[in-house]
């Protein structure tokens, strides 16, 4: 078995720390939090870099959940258990519960964080489609001061993000209106595993017509973290089985999967368009009024 290369280790305490560490060390340090993703590249010698910056301990400072009345924040360390447990981001957000509950083993969910999902930008990784659903906004940390960037903007591609030199993700921001509602639906080959397709969906609606709406997929292509079309699709609209079967078909046009042990790019593709389906319908049918 191949072991990683040789590297040194440092420990951070405070976000500013690791930022000076990054800045200080250059481009081939790297952060690491539950490592879940990390270490096994490592491994493999898929990633080269010189210096590991441990950041475990800013748990207590990028560790929260904040619902607050225009915003919902979550901090970058932020574990999946605690993203799964929270009661207060169940009532605005349930999308992520539903992701939460599918998201790999307990093992993984104790020890991985938003912040390490979202940066290692794995086009299979399913909160990333949640958060593009929602139409999160990344805070991005250096030495210069703090960045907003969206979702869009922040996965750059596969394994890529708009993360530079000396920075760090530190927390992502939610938009909270009112007549929100969201849905997440999986297809896997077994529990635990990676995605064949998964979808995030959100709507909200005044009375019983769509105000707004974001659709967002994992596992069926580079760049489909936020699915382009769907909201203007959707928009002003009223609900009905024609409409989900529209923003359906934009979906699998979205789509570039390709054919692996998971299944065909066709079945890929007809996946993405049923579980966008499924989701809206779903979302739509918790406001109780359509």
């Amino acid at each position: 078995m191949q072991v990683p290369a040789p590297f040194e280790y440092e420990r951070a305490t405070s976000v500013d720390h690791a930022i000076g560490l990054l800045d200080r060390l250059g481009e081939s340090a790297r952060l690491v939090a539950g490592g879940h993703s990390l270490l096994p590249m490592m491994k493999l010698r898929l990633t080269d870099l010189e210096y590991l910056i441990d950041i475990n301990e800013l748990h207590g400072e990028l560790g929260y959940v904040r619902v607050e009345e225009e915003q919902v924040r979550i901090g970058a360390m932020t574990r999946h258990r605690e993203l799964l447990e929270s009661e207060e981001l169940h009532a605005v957000f349930p999308v992520f519960r539903e992701a939460e509950r599918v998201i790999a083993d307990p093992v993984v969910r104790n020890r991985g964080t938003l912040g390490g999902s979202l940066c290692q930008a794995d086009p299979s990784e399913d909160l990333s489609a949640v958060c593009g659903a929602l139409g999160a906004v990344c805070v991005i940390r250096g030495p210069e001061g703090e960045r907003l960037v969206t979702m869009d903007e922040f996965h750059r591609g596969p394994y890529e993000t708009a993360v530079g030199h000396g920075e760090m993700l530190v927390e992502v921001r939610f938009p909270l209106r009112a007549g929100g509602f969201s849905t997440f639906e999986k297809v896997e080959r077994r529990a635990g595993d990676w995605a064949v397709a998964s979808v995030a969906a959100a709507v909200w609606l005044d009375g019983d017509t769509i105000t707004d709406a974001g659709v967002g997929l994992a596992a069926v292509g580079p760049h489909t973290v936020r699915v382009d079309g769907i909201t203007e699709a959707l928009r002003g609209q009223r609900p009905s089985e024609e409409l989900y079967t529209r923003a359906g078909e934009i979906a699998a046009r979205s789509c570039d999967p390709a054919t692996d042990t998971r299944g065909s790019a066709e079945y890929k593709r007809h996946l993405a368009k049923e579980l966008t389906r499924r989701t809206l319908r779903r979302a739509v049918a918790r406001t109780g009024k359509v």
